[in-house]
């Protein structure tokens, strides 16, 4: 655990919230991730399960929480298995949870070995009518592979055939959504922590460094700072602006082009996400400013768009329309081409062909109803942006926002984002 502890009642309040929603007599289980296989015999670092972590803050390979508010014994209500330390883990992987450490972190009062969950489970599943069980219900997931989740809902239906078996993710996609007070003091530290890596970048980065120049020193930022990637970076130097997923950072960055970083870090699994776009040399060209400019008019648009009540498909239609103003005055678009556009495929996405922004939290691509109206406590990426290969550059800029009753709040105020400003701080 690379991070500072955290208040247990975060995850006791996330518990106390999920019960309300679960119905009469029900249970429900959260799996950890599995440790995915390589090759020979290597493995992936695991990241936590953010479901699991969200309610425990158990960060461990093979936990496994159960929540059961009806159980007959008070003890049953939550429970949490761990792997039993022994010597040969200490030797090959070291530390794993005490029950005692495992109790400080969750709040959870009853903890259990792994080896105790097959009696367990199956003496509170005789308890109750039903059983809440979860899996990845991320509408953009393409999860090929058989997960531990997949494997333990065949199981219990295998083992429980009379049961009522439910959908735990609506109900956790409901709750993680909205941001508690102790969740966006996590996101601000993240934020923090990239706001320090972002202006270290500004000293940093001149003609002749290389991509990955620039992501070494992002690294050593964050890390120092007990943060790290909260995804895999992109440092996108001259035509690879326009690459939206650029990931080989790889290249020179040269005199004259413009510098594209999406890079933020993570800090106790609650990730930031901010990309700024900078001249390699210090100073925008005229033509460069200029489209650097309209993206952050719309960006800027766009925070004062995101109010209660909104819906993200309405939100995002603002932010074309404010983008098709912007190239007309550009002179990417003719006015014809916005008259006659399909509204359904408006004649922005030429040069601006992605979403607005998405939730933000545990997962950088954070769990929502995209259906659900902006609610209090909704924190969003704002990420517009122009990309123009025939002229060999692009620019995006995001920021962080939470929606509030008052308006929206930029977390990454503080960031760096006027041209002139960015320009005065390369070259000081």
């Amino acid at each position: 655990m690379r991070h500072k502890p955290i208040k247990n009642k975060l995850f006791s309040e996330n518990r106390k919230r999920l019960t309300t929603l679960l119905a009469p007599k029900s249970l429900a289980v959260i799996n950890a991730n599995d440790l995915l296989p390589v090759n020979a015999d290597a493995t992936l670092v695991m990241h936590p399960n953010s479901d699991l972590f969200f309610l425990s803050g158990i960060e461990q390979e093979e936990s496994i929480l159960l929540i059961f508010q009806d159980a007959a014994e008070e003890k049953n209500r939550e429970i949490l298995f761990l792997r039993e330390p022994n010597e040969h883990l200490k030797i090959w992987e070291g530390y794993k949870h005490t029950k005692e450490d495992a109790r400080k972190i969750s709040g959870i009062k009853n903890v259990q070995w792994l080896s105790e969950f097959p009696v367990t489970f199956r003496s509170l599943m005789l308890e109750s009518d039903a059983a809440y069980l979860n899996s990845n219900e991320y509408k953009r997931a393409n999860v090929e592979m058989e997960t531990r989740d997949v494997r333990f809902i065949r199981q219990c239906q295998q083992d429980y055939p009379l049961h009522d078996f439910r959908r735990l993710a609506p109900l956790l996609h409901q709750l993680r959504v909205t941001k508690t007070d102790l969740e966006l003091e996590l996101l601000k530290e993240a934020i923090d922590i990239t706001t320090k890596g972002f202006n270290r970048m500004l000293r940093f980065v001149k003609p002749g460094v290389t991509e990955y120049e620039v992501e070494a020193e992002l690294a050593k930022e964050y890390i120092k700072r007990r943060g790290k990637f909260a995804y895999p970076p992109i440092i996108a130097a001259g035509k690879n602006n326009c690459v939206l997923h650029y990931w080989q950072n790889d290249q020179p960055c040269k005199k004259g082009q413009l510098l594209l970083m999406d890079a933020a870090s993570g800090y106790a699994n609650y990730n930031a996400d901010l990309t700024r776009t900078i001249p390699v040399s210090g100073r925008f060209s005229r033509r460069q400013k200029k489209v650097y400019n309209a993206v952050l008019r719309v960006l800027r648009a766009s925070i004062a768009g995101a109010t209660v009540g909104k819906l993200h498909r309405d939100w995002q239609k603002e932010s074309q329309v404010h983008m098709n103003e912007e190239l007309l005055k550009l002179g990417l678009l003719k006015p014809s081409q916005v008259k006659k556009q399909d509204p359904e495929n408006p004649a922005c996405r030429k040069y601006y062909m992605h979403g607005l922004g998405h939730p933000l939290g545990l997962d950088v691509h954070d769990v929502g109803d995209m259906n659900v109206p902006f609610a209090p406590g909704t924190v969003l990426t704002v990420e517009p942006g122009i990309y123009i290969p025939d002229e060999g550059f692009g620019v995006r800029l995001e920021d962080d926002i939470v929606v509030t009753e008052n308006g929206p709040v930029n977390l990454m105020e503080k960031i760096p984002i006027e041209a002139d400003e960015i320009e005065s701080i390369m070259n000081r």
